[in-house]
């Protein structure tokens, strides 16, 4: 595997995250990381040492992002289509970064990764059941097929005491993802509004296996001011800040 650009008519574009400090390489048809990713990564609370897993990873742009930010992290990924593993594996390896890929379904993890992690990161299918996107790839990264609650219960059996799942998802589907934490506690929520005067229409997710504290709602993320992102937002996506307050 090299780092090289693609052969072969693969298909793959290269693209730029983070400000051109993360670039991988993504398919041109399927299913395709962008701004979620980032911001599912720059809320991960994660801290040099720990591990991560992300659960149903693509072609690895939250871990990978994450894993920029934060170095030291023991970082792996599961991914249920092959060529999207087998992407992850090379995009880490283009970062220079360690990503232990394994292929198989969220609910029901290989051998290898049956293990308690200190943070599961996911960005779920959302997608309600119905006419599938025209590519397969993109169907099977974003039509649901295991029910939110489900996806939410196998990221916290992912996880060590005190662990934190944190997952981007439709603000429609929140209800869903709540109903299935289980032993997850002191849950928080991030609304993400495109402007000031929007509706959000996606939500960060965080919650702690065994957490006891109340359930919290977070003043919104702004995404975009007038001709292009916020402040905030252009530094989380630009120069990588964590988002805090999860």
């Amino acid at each position: 595997m090299t780092d090289g650009p693609p052969t072969g008519g693969e298909g793959l574009t290269d693209d730029a995250f983070l400000g051109g400090r993360l670039r991988l390489w993504q398919p041109r048809p399927g299913f395709r990381s962008g701004t979620d990713a980032v911001l599912l990564a720059a809320a991960c609370p994660a801290r040099a040492g720990q591990s991560v897993l992300d659960l149903g990873c693509g072609a690895g742009a939250v871990a990978l992002c994450l894993g920029l930010r934060v170095p030291g992290l023991a970082l792996a990924g599961l991914e249920i289509q092959p060529a999207y593993a087998a992407l992850a594996r090379r995009n880490a390896a283009r970062a220079g970064l360690p990503l232990e890929v394994h292929e198989g379904s969220a609910t029901a993890p290989p051998p290898a990764l049956r293990r308690g992690f200190d943070h599961v990161v996911t960005n779920p299918p959302y997608v309600p059941p119905g006419t599938p996107p025209a590519d397969r790839g993109r169907a099977t990264a974003m039509q649901v097929r295991i029910p939110l609650a489900d996806w939410v219960r196998a990221a916290g059996r992912r996880l060590v005491p005190g662990g934190r799942l944190t997952m981007i998802l439709a603000t429609a589907r929140l209800p869903e993802a709540l109903a299935g934490l289980g032993p997850l506690g002191s849950a928080a929520v991030l609304p993400l509004a495109a402007r000031p005067d929007a509706a959000p229409g996606r939500v960060i997710l965080s919650a702690r296996k065994g957490g006891r504290a109340g359930f919290r709602i977070l003043p919104p993320l702004v995404l975009h001011e007038g001709a292009g992102h916020s402040p905030a937002a252009t530094a989380i996506l630009r120069d990588g800040a964590p988002i805090d307050g999860l």
